[in-house]
């Protein structure tokens, strides 16, 4: 199993869609899967249940994928996901190859404005906080985000570029 980390807006989403592709793997995206499973959007599960629900139904997701213990799936994580409980112990244990999508304060914050009303977290921020939110967030989830056992920057980088930097640290 190929498991992506990162930041809101890293780019997960589209680089492991694209290199399940290219290497004829699954791929799975835990918020999807949570959707899913949950029958709710990750928004109304947020505000219809709240965040300590949705952290408990993510670490059990999370688990049940990671058990599974296939080779043939790339799956993405929430940016928040290896930064609560277990969950970066449980993505350690499960594979040695976990890859940090890291992309600077500067890109996030111009990818994410495209689309803050799609992600709960930051869908209520002024233009002008989103910055400090995610400086902040940052400096948080960073202690756990380089656990990770290759990072590679992809500010500069074509979703096929990272791909390929991927299929070469395998």
């Amino acid at each position: 199993m190929i498991v992506l980390i990162g930041y809101m807006g890293s780019g997960k989403t589209m680089i492991g869609s694209f290199l399940a592709k290219d290497l004829g793997k699954s791929f799975i995206d835990l918020d999807d899967y949570i959707q899913e499973k949950e029958k709710m959007s990750i928004p109304d599960i947020f505000k219809n249940k709240g965040e300590v629900y949705f952290r408990k139904k993510e670490y059990l997701y999370l688990k049940e994928l990671l058990e599974q213990k296939s080779d043939d799936v790339i799956l993405s994580v929430g940016g928040g996901t290896p930064c609560y409980g277990v969950n970066m112990e449980l993505i350690k244990e499960a594979t040695k190859h976990t890859f940090y999508l890291k992309a600077t304060i500067e890109t996030l914050l111009n990818r994410l404005l495209k689309e803050r009303d799609k992600r709960p977290v930051i869908s209520h921020l002024k233009e002008e906080d989103l910055s400090e939110f995610i400086r902040k967030h940052l400096f948080e989830r960073n202690f756990y985000y380089l656990q990770a056992t290759h990072k590679i920057e992809v500010d500069t980088r074509s979703v096929e570029e990272v791909a390929l930097k991927i299929k070469n640290l395998l």
